[in-house]
């Protein structure tokens, strides 16, 4: 039954004709060619729809649960099969929503764009429907409040598209499934920005919304800020990508819905957005000559998500002085293609499969599953910028690591309030 909700290879060769000549898996993309915008949003829109497809396309018909394979290294699949079909939903959500709520209305990708939103609603129906085969674990476990927030981070980065134009009957479901995740105490760390999120997409539903939980949140994450745009996760720091996975894009939606529902929630957007494209401008700076980036701290399985927080700044237009949006796009697209060009990214039937560079279940966590994987979907945020946007209409720019190491002249990097002063000393 798998092979009936794998993409369907001719419908995907028709996809990629309309979309471009730009091949998934051409090994001359590991020379990292100099392309258009034009031509790199088209690889963006491709590689969108090779991944989203075989979730949406069996949650549509409500047999996810059936058809999806759980991968899991450490040889707990019982238990993460509780938790894997939400993962994979809420975390493909999350990335593509912005595409879905902004994309083309004509076109090729137009065209596309109508096809996945109405695959995302009938998802997002069959996911919350309790008398759906697919009516997925909310409540049950810790797991859930995770993947739940993840679902309400989708729906606050497309209201119409995935809020508004649910039938009332989904919308009630829908509710009612984020509410039903309360029950869940979350631990002490990044995961205080779960129950928050949800919060914040359950107060532009109109449903009653929990200050109390968005409070501690937001003055606990606060506290645990170290400097040069970077917060622990929990009162440590910890070196790994957990700041772009879900600190600081977290932080800054849940500060877009409802900062005007409090004076001391307000007046942290300014520093905190200040932080981020600090952040930002370090995410960029990682990125390696050849498209790769270092293999560091937990959860590499989520892929170019590492570059959640990047991608959110820039699709916010908000990028720091000297990082130039094409750069951005090019940098993102050398990583995208140097990961996914890769045998045993995907199984035989479209599946992503866990690993960080092709297929490598060592390097999984225990809590690490096929539905994880699919939070690479957050580096796809700047697809919700219109084509003519700088991001996709200016010419492909060398990013700073393929600057340095080319010898070009590149301005100095300084951290965040360090007292440096542009003529004057450190």
């Amino acid at each position: 039954m798998r092979a009936t909700f794998a993409m369907d290879r001719r419908s995907f060769l028709q996809t990629g004709a309309t979309l471009g000549t730009l091949s998934f898996f051409d090994a001359s993309s590991r020379a990292l060619p100099a392309s258009s915008g034009a031509d790199d949003r088209a690889y963006w829109v491709r590689l969108l729809t090779k991944i989203a497809r075989p979730v949406l396309s069996a949650l549509s018909e409500r047999k996810l649960k059936e058809t999806m394979p759980v991968e899991a290294p450490h040889g707990n699949v019982q238990e993460r099969r509780q938790f894997a079909h939400l993962e994979a939903l809420g975390r493909l959500l999350t990335g593509i929503a912005p595409w879905l709520e902004s994309g083309p209305a004509d076109g090729a990708e137009g065209a596309l764009r109508t096809q996945y939103t109405d695959l995302a609603r009938k998802a997002i129906d069959a996911a919350t429907d309790p008398a759906s085969p697919d009516f997925m674990n909310f409540s049950k476990g810790s797991q859930p409040v995770v993947d739940t927030a993840f679902l309400a981070l989708a729906i606050l980065r497309a209201p119409n598209e995935l809020w508004k134009k649910l039938d009332a009957r989904v919308q009630r479901n829908t509710i009612a499934a984020l509410q039903s995740s309360r029950k869940i105490t979350p631990l002490y760390n990044n995961w205080l920005l779960f129950p928050a999120t949800i919060e914040a997409a359950l107060s532009i539903m109109g449903a009653w919304w929990d200050p109390m939980r968005v409070d501690y949140a937001i003055r606990t994450v606060t506290t645990w800020y170290k400097g040069d745009g970077l917060y622990g996760d929990g009162p440590e720091l910890h070196f790994d990508y957990y700041n772009s996975f879900v600190i600081q894009p977290m932080l800054l939606n849940i500060l877009d819905v409802l900062s005007d529902a409090s004076s001391s929630w307000c007046s942290l957007q300014p520093e905190m957005n200040r932080r981020a494209q600090r952040y930002a401008a370090i995410q960029e700076r990682l990125i390696g000559p050849d498209g790769s980036f270092p293999p560091v701290g937990r959860s590499l399985c989520y892929r170019f998500g590492a570059f959640h927080l990047l991608a959110e700044i820039a699709l916010r237009k908000q990028l720091p002085e000297n990082v130039a949006p094409p750069q951005v796009r090019s940098g993102l697209t050398a990583v995208m293609r140097r990961m996914i060009d890769v045998p045993g990214t995907f199984d035989e039937n479209g599946w992503l499969q866990v690993g960080f560079y092709g297929h490598q279940p060592e390097i999984a966590e225990a809590y690490i599953s096929t539905g994880s994987c699919y939070l690479c979907s957050a580096a796809w945020l700047p697809l919700g910028l219109p084509g003519a946007d700088p991001f996709w209409a200016g010419p492909p720019q060398p990013w700073t690591s393929k600057k340095v190491w080319a010898g070009d002249p590149v301005a100095p990097d300084h951290a965040l309030s360090d007292g440096f002063r542009p003529g004057g000393q450190a």
